[in-house]
Formats: C-alpha cells, structure tokens, sequence
C-alpha cells in the first residue's frame, strides 16, 4: 500500500542529510516523517561500473524501510542490470526516471525519453520486473507533448508488464515550471489505472497537500520539502488537530549542515548546501540577500559563519 506523503526525488536535494533532518520532526517515532523517501537520481551506469560516489547516493538511512531508489539511464540493459543490484539493498521499492527533461539526461535517452516509445519502454518493465522482489515504479511527466491519451496509453502498457506504481508530475517535457501543474489530470488517469497513481507538482501547503490527496493515492512533495522541512509533520498535526510546530530557523539551518557533513563527501559540500539553502532562505525577510551571502563562501565553516551572522544581526535591530 502507498504512502499517502512522499519526498519527491530531486537531484542535489534528496539525500541522506535531507531525510536525517526530516526525520528529525518526527518526535512520535514513525508518524511525522514522510511516508516514503525517494532518492536523489542515481545513474545506472555510474552504479552497476562502481562509480566513486556512489556509495553516498545508495546510502539508504536513515530508514531504508521507506525509501525507494530512483534509477536514471538511457540504456535498458543497464538499468535492468541497476534494478538487480538494489533489489539486494533493504529499500521499500525502486523506481525508475522517466519524467526528467534536462538535456543532460534527455540527450542520453533517458528520462522523459523513454516517453516516446510505448513499446521500448513497456519492454524495459517488463525485463526490469523479475529482477526485483520491492515495489516497481515509474515518474513520469504527461509525455513530450500534451496528449492525455497517449499518456493513458503509456501507463497503460506499462501496469501490463507488471509495474505496481506510476507517479505523475502533470507537465510536458517541455514546460518546465512555465504553466501550474495540470492536476485534472492526475484525477482522471487515476480512474484509467488499476495500479495506485501518485500525484506530484506545485503543492505549497499542508492544506493544500491534504486537499490534493483526494485526488491520488499519493502526494509527492518536492520543493516544499526544502523550505519547510517540517511539512511531513505539519501535514500530520493538521490532520491530528494537534498545535503548530515550533521552528527555530538559525539551528535548523546548522543542523543541515552538520548532516551535510557527516553523510555526504567533501566534494558535494557546497554545491548541496547552495541548493538546500535557494529554497531554505525563502523562510527569511532578507532571504535573498542571505542566500548571496552563502554562495560567496567556499567552505561549510563559511557558510555557517555567514548564516550565524545573519542571525546575529538582525536580533541586535
């Protein structure tokens, strides 16, 4: 059964220090985290030839219970061969990209590519689906044009082959985050699919994630995740009517950047701190001009200094 809350997979961003700090929300021990944690992508070439960095984007805690590996790759050969290699991990399920448009990914075949050929992409599932014993899925985006039954189509031959979950960010390849996610969308295909549908794209509050979930079996939340952490919580006490939680933003930011260097290596340091601190800082009155003080550092002692400062300062106004 899935989760009714997810962390979405985004690169950069989904990552052990991001769970670690979500989880950290969770006083009751189980009900305020995310009901499931997609990882960040991981490429299946870099993993099945042994990448060097790959064992930080296979780190599974810090509950490997509900997290879901997700798989990016061009090649069909290779990502079967991926799928067999993290089925033997403790892991919830594993899933594979085919809703990413960067050219970087597209170029290569994969991501939202996989789009363009039903049969191509029905026979990917079909080889990938005994390797596993976990759940199965696919992320995908409306296709590389908006044509809903194609779309209906696709999921369509992909449940026959044996998949067990399909989550949609409702856009085309093209679009980016030009146009708001078609959510009508996700309610209709819904009803086409015997397998559950998870529904992703633009929810900005816990209401509004609650209310959403009445159109899906799933809400995946990304961006939101980043600048409220806390949201799998808040999302939680809502529902429970219990109060609002209390936030302390100076010491949630440090906290993210002790995690940073406790589960991640020197070299994606910085570039993971700018990316959690672009959305983090939106919590601020001066986030933009906090978040150009963090990017001049080059070091994580640096970027704490600076975002302690900030603190330091607009307490003595």
């Amino acid at each position: 059964m899935v989760g009714n809350f997810l962390l979405a997979p985004m690169a950069e961003l989904s990552h052990r220090p991001l769970r670690e700090l979500i989880e950290a929300f969770n006083p009751s021990g189980g009900k305020g985290g995310a009901a499931e944690y997609f990882t960040e992508m991981i490429s299946s070439a870099a993993f099945v030839s042994g990448g060097p960095f790959e064992q930080w984007y296979v780190d599974g805690g810090p509950c490997p219970e509900r997290l879901v590996y997700q798989l990016v790759g061009g090649d069909a050969d290779t990502l079967v061969r991926a799928v067999g290699l993290l089925d033997e991990k403790e892991c919830l399920g594993i899933d594979i990209n085919m809703g990413c448009s960067a050219p970087a990914i597209t170029r290569t075949g994969a991501g939202v590519r996989w789009m363009a050929d039903i049969e191509k992409a029905a026979a990917l599932i079909r080889r990938a689906r005994p390797q596993t014993r976990r759940r199965l899925s696919v992320k995908l985006r409306v296709g590389l044009t908006d044509d809903f039954d194609y779309l209906v189509r696709f999921c369509r031959r992909l449940e026959d082959e044996g998949l067990d979950l399909i989550t949609l960010h409702p856009r085309t390849a093209r679009e980016k985050f030009k146009r708001k996610a078609r959510w009508s969308y996700i309610s209709v295909l819904r009803n086409e699919l015997r397998i559950p549908l998870a529904g992703n794209g633009d929810i900005a509050s816990a209401p509004e994630a609650l209310s959403r979930r009445e159109e899906c079996d799933a809400v995946m939340i990304g961006r939101l995740a980043l600048r409220k952490p806390w949201i799998f919580q808040e999302i939680q006490n809502l529902q429970s009517g219990e109060k609002v939680i209390d936030t302390n933003m100076e010491e949630i930011g440090v906290r993210f950047l002790e995690l940073l260097s406790r589960y991640q290596p020197p070299e994606f340091h910085i570039s993971r701190a700018r990316r959690f601190f672009s959305y983090f800082c939106d919590n601020l009155t001066w986030g933009t001009h906090v978040k150009n003080l963090l990017n001049r550092e080059t070091k994580l002692s640096g970027i704490e200094r600076a975002w302690r400062g900030y603190f330091a300062e607009t307490s003595a106004l």
